[in-house]
């Protein structure tokens, strides 16, 4: 009896000892994903889709489909890399050994897209669409154990949410710089060093930064907290997670943040180019939105979730606010310039942080699957969020290639567009984001963790009283 006693008194006094925070673990965490890595995804996300119709020459519809079969495959693939990674024993763990491989294959293969060969038009959609699938596997390759290590490396909310915060800063820095500057960045790597097409220097040195990036989030990670669960079917644990049916708001929420982030980058340049008939501004205007993101990001962010307590209200409340600002710039984007310029900041401001305070609630379902199921699984829940984030890309980036070609949209024709397509591209613009602003305020109004929370974070005390006390 008194050894129980003195084996608990242990236990509480580990548990109350705040968790030491990692400075070298959270900034390799924050910037491999949200680093060069990100800033590749901002300029493919901004810029490919019309390099493959103005450049390549490839038309909308066929554009679409290649976007569409690739990131719905890029989806599917997502639970396919959760589960490997959850069942990947090693001398290195469970998640880390995919950081050594990954950069080396998203450096080929996010260059490769940007080649533009001397095949007929069949010939570069076949090329594009095998290039695109091998750029979305290798992002699934390091996407899911980056999001599923962290749970497993630091079990403190606090410290969690910090690290999201500066993977959150990093993505804005990241998405500024390829949205606004990338332009100038080819320009350079053309005119100065004699490249005759700028993209592929460009990735390639930005691969190697994210060689940097993921070799030192290996070597920085120590997976403590994780139940390591009995060998059974990969159905089983499927099973045990999808059967907690109250999780599927979640799985909106994911599904919507993608979209409306999506959209935001995706639709900005044919809004400015054919919509506002001033391809001029669009350096001016893709600036606007990723600056607006970065403040959301290192500034905004942080003082919404001290002002709303939790990122639960943070994402509500800046929801809220987001869909006004777009429902303003639906009607009235084109009438006034420094009206357009505003309310997008500020939409861009509120809306961005949505992309990274969806992943607070990954850290909820991988804790609550623990709370309910006893096991750890961090893989396949992270690769459950990335299904869903996938097919939010997946509608993304065909949809508006999609809408594009049944509204007849012609490469080029900078201010001999239809109707039809001004008022598609306004849509894809302003009315489609505000939509998913609006659904994602519904499901999030059902969170499953909240009426557990106070005995998950006992459960979180326990497992770090174990891992001390086995220290």
């Amino acid at each position: 009896m008194e050894e129980k006693l003195a084996t608990k008194e242990v236990q509480v006094q580990a548990s109350t000892k705040k968790e030491k925070f990692e400075w070298p673990f959270a900034i390799f965490h924050a910037t491999s994903v949200s680093g060069a890595a990100m800033l590749i995804a901002a300029v493919i996300g901004s810029y490919f889709s019309v390099y493959m119709t103005d450049t390549m020459l490839i038309p909308a519809a066929a554009a679409s489909g290649i976007m569409f079969v690739a990131t719905l495959w890029d989806a599917i693939n997502d639970p396919v890399m959760g589960v490997l990674a959850d069942r990947t024993r090693s001398r290195w763990g469970r998640y880390r050994p995919y950081f050594i491989p990954a950069p080396i294959l998203l450096t080929l293969f996010s260059t490769l897209l940007w080649v533009n060969p001397h095949f007929s038009t069949t010939g570069k959609i076949i090329f594009v669409l095998v290039c695109y699938i091998g750029y979305g596997m290798t992002v699934t390759m390091y996407t899911m154990p980056q999001m599923a290590v962290l749970p497993a490396v630091v079990k403190e909310n606090d410290n969690r949410n910090k690290i999201i915060v500066f993977g959150a800063a990093s993505t804005a820095i990241m998405f500024t710089i390829g949205s606004t500057f990338t332009v100038n960045i080819k320009a350079f790597f053309e005119n100065t060093l004699g490249f005759s097409n700028g993209y592929i220097p460009f990735m390639l040195v930005l691969g190697a930064l994210s060689c940097v990036s993921f070799w030192g989030l290996f070597a920085t990670s120590k997976e403590r907290y994780l139940s390591y669960n009995n060998e059974q079917p990969i159905r089983k644990d499927l099973v045990k997670i999808l059967k907690h049916k109250e999780l599927s708001p979640f799985l909106l929420v994911w599904l919507m943040a993608s979209m409306g982030y999506g959209l935001m980058f995706a639709s900005s340049v044919y809004y400015i180019m054919y919509y506002i008939v001033r391809p001029d501004l669009i350096p001016l205007y893709m600036g606007i939105v990723s600056i607006g993101a970065l403040v959301s990001m290192v500034v905004l962010m942080p003082l919404m979730m001290k002002i709303c307590k939790t990122a639960h209200r943070t994402l509500y409340v800046t929801q809220i606010i987001s869909i006004t600002c777009y429902i303003i710039l639906f009607f009235f984007g084109k009438s006034n310039l420094t009206l357009l310029y505003v309310v997008t900041f500020i939409a861009t401001a509120f809306a961005s942080m949505s992309n990274a305070l969806v992943n607070v609630l990954v850290n909820d379902a991988i804790d609550y699957i623990q709370f309910t199921e006893g096991i750890s699984a961090n893989g396949l829940i992270s690769a459950i969020k990335g299904f869903a984030q996938k097919c939010g890309n997946t509608v993304t980036n065909s949809g508006i290639l999609a809408v594009l070609a049944i509204s007849g949209y012609v490469a080029g024709a900078v201010g001999h567009q239809s109707e039809t397509t001004l008022l598609a591209i306004n849509l894809l613009r302003f009315g489609a984001p505000a939509l998913t602003g609006v659904i994602m305020l519904v499901a999030l109004r059902f969170n499953p963790v909240e009426k557990h929370y106070e005995d998950i974070e006992e459960m979180k005390k326990l497992m770090e009283a174990k891992e001390r006390n086995e220290l």
